[in-house]
């Protein structure tokens, strides 16, 4: 039996370990969010539960984390 195979249908590759096929699945890479991304985390998570819900589900909430915090990051340090 092969070690790796990899289902043309889907694109996830499978790794054998033992009598079994395990998918090789990846982490996303965790976003960079500072101090601002983490307080609008936290704000939309305790006020704003469907626009957090909204945007977990469509995979957007990282990349909008870190572009509040970029934003709030430089309206900071411009003063």
């Amino acid at each position: 039996m092969e070690r790796f195979i990899k289902d043309e249908r889907t694109g996830i590759s499978y790794e054998l370990i033992g009598d079994y096929y395990y998918p090789c699945l990846t982490s996303p890479a965790s976003p960079n969010i500072g101090r601002y991304g983490r307080m609008r985390w936290r704000y939309l998570k305790e006020h704003r539960q469907v626009f957090y819900s909204q945007l977990v589900l469509s995979d957007k909430l990282a990349s909008y984390l870190e572009e509040i915090d970029q934003s709030a990051s430089e309206m900071i340090h411009c003063f």
